[in-house]
């Protein structure tokens, strides 16, 4: 049987920090070239990365092709004392990367001639490159939209939303596929283009590295001692909207000053928030900064290790959110310990953790169902009692169970074009 060829564009693939949508690309494309696929990837050179480590290069399979076209960060790079043009950052900051993605793209299509490309976000730009080399050049395209780009408070810059608006309509229009991560986005963007059918839009849900986990040394499963206090962790990025940390922050400084949580017995770890100086000034108002720490970024294998080692996890995410699913809450579930889940329990992602079980959720937003909460996981916590699931059902939340439904996605939209060939 002939092998499929697939180009996939993506900016955040290896050797990047800091995101978690490199291991959803990372995933998918390890598994399709384990299962036959000649893979080639669309990245951009490493001076577009904010943040990157040499170690990251090695999750990289050899059998796959990485191509790095021109990119700069505009905020970064092409500013003047901190100032550029608002222009140069349209769809997103590394606008530079549509000619560079565009050259390196054509070049590649040329030589390895494709079946089918795969664009994916939080990069628009991605996506710009993908509609300009399908235009181009007529290789079929999906887009692994992932979560909904243009939404009703998203992006606040209105120039820049009727950039993703448009960018959404190319797709519409142009993909033989899109792909989401939830039933929730999947209703709105039925809603949005009820022209489409439900099959246009395939569910393709995040999930926790299977064979990263696997990986990890079992002997790091604890850290805390009879003497210590417990340790929480929250792991990723805390955006001061979508995750607003307020009511959390109050609702320990209330439970602190009725004496029934001290530094003594609980620490709340925020790993990696990415807006530190917001949510400090905050832990200081509250008077919580005794309860909660705010660590720096470390590669994602001491991530993940971090989470197997802690005695429960933590997960922020407002109403706004409703119809996304963070990596994180898969890789929370492949931890195995109890989750006080901040966010709407009617939402995407309340479901998942509500089905998996070990989950403590209540609102962001609600200070007193938030103490509630904080108490009856505190107590879990103390009884170091927990639902384990096993095998069969950890590995249906794998990103590698995920995978089979891209492949399945893919082979579709390649037998699609071969037969209208």
């Amino acid at each position: 049987m002939e092998k499929s060829s697939l180009l996939y564009i993506a900016y955040h693939y290896p050797p990047v920090l800091g995101s978690s949508g490199v291991h959803r690309t990372l995933a998918f494309t390890r598994h399709l070239a384990e299962h036959g696929w000649q893979v080639r990837v669309l990245t951009v050179s490493l001076k577009a990365y904010d943040k990157w480590s040499p170690e990251q290069l090695s999750f990289i399979p050899k059998n796959i092709k990485v191509v790095r076209g021109f990119a700069r960060n505009v905020a970064k790079h092409f500013s003047l004392k901190g100032k550029y043009w608002g222009g140069m950052s349209l769809p997103d900051n590394w606008q530079s990367w549509i000619v560079g993605g565009v050259i390196s793209g054509l070049i590649s299509i040329i030589k390895e001639r494709p079946n089918v490309m795969v664009s994916t976000y939080p990069i628009a730009s991605a996506h710009f490159i993908a509609y300009l080399l399908h235009k181009i050049t007529g290789v079929p395209w999906v887009a692994d939209l992932r979560d909904p780009m243009a939404q009703s408070n998203y992006p606040a810059n209105q120039t820049k939303k009727k950039w993703f608006q448009w960018i959404e309509r190319k797709m519409v229009k142009h993909c033989d596929k899109v792909m989401i991560t939830c039933p929730g986005a999947q209703i709105l963007y039925q809603e949005r283009f009820p022209e489409t059918s439900k099959d246009f839009w395939q569910i393709v849900p995040n999930g926790y590295d299977k064979v990263i986990f696997d990986g990890l040394d079992a002997s790091e499963q604890q850290i805390s001692a009879v003497d210590k206090p417990l340790t929480v962790l929250h792991s990723g990025l805390i955006y001061p909207y979508e995750r607003d940390p307020s009511h959390f922050f109050a609702a320990l400084s209330e439970l602190k000053k009725e004496g029934v949580l001290s530094a003594r017995d609980i620490i709340f770890k925020l790993r990696a928030t990415g807006h530190d100086g917001i949510h400090r000034s905050k832990l200081i108002h509250y008077g919580v900064e005794d309860l909660v720490s705010l660590e720096p970024t470390v590669p994602y294998k001491d991530a993940l290790k971090e989470m197997m080692a802690v005695d429960g996890l933590l997960l922020l995410q407002a109403a706004n959110c409703n119809y996304q699913i963070p990596a994180k809450a898969y890789e929370y579930i492949r931890a195995q310990k109890p989750v006080l889940a901040l966010t709407p329990i009617e939402g995407d992602t309340g479901q998942l953790l509500d089905k998996a079980g070990n989950s403590y959720i209540a609102a962001l937003d609600d200070q007193q169902a938030i103490k509630t909460a904080i108490i009856n996981f505190y107590q879990t916590l103390q009884s170091g009692e927990v639902q384990l699931l096993n095998s069969d059902e950890l590995d249906s939340y794998s990103r590698q169970s995920q995978a089979y439904k891209l492949e399945e996605t893919l082979n579709t939209v390649v037998s699609s074009q071969k037969t209208r060939n």
